[in-house]
């Protein structure tokens, strides 16, 4: 009985993926990504454990995988430890000898090439629930709905998005809005992308019957990192909006177009900030200004993340007996998928 213990457990050990570090750690569970900089070990004692590979003294994997070093040569085998802080790659037909950090990629039998991935296109969703405050024209606590498709590629993305809001404070209609739009960007060279963007929809409380901003121009990635990004855009724009109080005067202008993305991730967390800003060419008194910020943290479960957030709508140039700034507060409830 005891001596069938051992084999059990031995076994369960012997089809463990390893992990050794030059600290003289020693990691078992299973290997799901090596790409150059990382480790990454999922294990049933810690969750996923990210390594970096740097201070990777030794591999193992349990079955067979393919594996590519930093000359472009790819090998199928099982990776073994091997003398002198080196490892080996264990094929059908031969044994190729490296370290561990000259592997740049790899991947199970079975699995597309990540070089082969990353080229594909990607679809990503969104779906949001706000409860929300908001001070300006009106008072009001209630909810909003939200929905976000992203494709992504190796140097262009695209963004379609729409969102609806309708309150009701003490019996009065305090928000009736709604909102879709398109936005593509591609990075032609480097950081340098450009971009075409257009939204419209309405919003009964500012008076706005349909409103329309559409705007291409340029982009530029001022910072253009794994988990920190800062992008410029500058273009020009077209913008309509019908007011249905024939006491305000429509706008059809066109206008310059101004924007500012910026994106950190720390700790599974990421902080998003956006500015816009559509000044009229012919007047630049007469432009539309948009922020938000938003912290955004995730949940139990890896798809729902929460965040907190605020947002500003400022018209320079409202429409008659509306304020000019439009101030949100947001707890908003994401649920991502792929």
């Amino acid at each position: 009985m005891a001596s069938a213990l051992v084999v059990i457990v031995f076994c369960a050990f012997a089809r463990a993926d390893v992990v050794e570090t030059k600290g003289g750690a020693r990691l078992t569970g299973k290997i799901t990504k090596i790409d150059g900089v990382n480790v990454t070990l999922v294990t049933d004692y810690a969750g996923t454990l990210t390594v970096k590979q740097s201070e990777v003294a030794a591999l193992q994997t349990d079955e067979p995988r393919f594996v590519r070093l930093g000359t472009g040569e790819t090998v199928e085998g099982t990776v073994l430890p091997a003398a002198s802080g080196q490892i080996q790659i264990k094929g059908a037909t031969a044994t190729v000898a490296t370290t561990a950090d000259k592997i740049t990629a790899t991947w199970a039998t079975g699995e597309t090439d990540p070089a082969v991935a990353a080229l594909r296109h990607k679809w990503s969703y969104e779906v949001g629930i706000d409860v929300t405050g908001k001070s300006g024209n009106k008072e009001q606590l209630g909810t909003a709905f939200s929905f976000r498709a992203l494709r992504t590629g190796p140097h262009d993305k695209l963004k379609l998005y729409t969102a609806f809001n309708r309150q009701r404070t003490n019996g009065t209609l305090s928000a009736d809005q709604f909102k879709a739009g398109a936005d593509y960007a591609n990075n032609y060279s480097g950081r340098y992308s450009w971009y075409v963007r257009d939204e419209g929809g309405y919003d009964h409380v500012k008076d706005i019957g349909v409103y329309n901003t559409s705007a291409t121009g340029l982009g530029y990635d001022i910072v253009k990192e794994t988990l920190h990004l800062l992008t410029a855009r500058v273009g020009l724009a077209f913008r309509y909006d019908n007011y249905k109080n024939p006491a305000t005067g429509d706008v059809q202008d066109l206008g310059l177009d101004f924007g500012l993305h910026h994106e950190y991730t720390f700790n599974q967390s990421k902080l998003i900030n956006n500015l816009s800003y559509v000044p009229s060419i012919h007047d630049f008194s007469d432009y539309h200004f948009e922020h938000e910020s938003y912290y955004e943290v995730p949940l139990l479960r890896e798809k729902w993340k929460l965040r907190l957030g605020i947002s500003h709508d400022y018209n320079s140039k409202p429409g008659t007996g509306v304020d000019r700034l439009d101030t949100t507060y947001f707890t908003r409830l994401v649920l991502n998928w792929e």
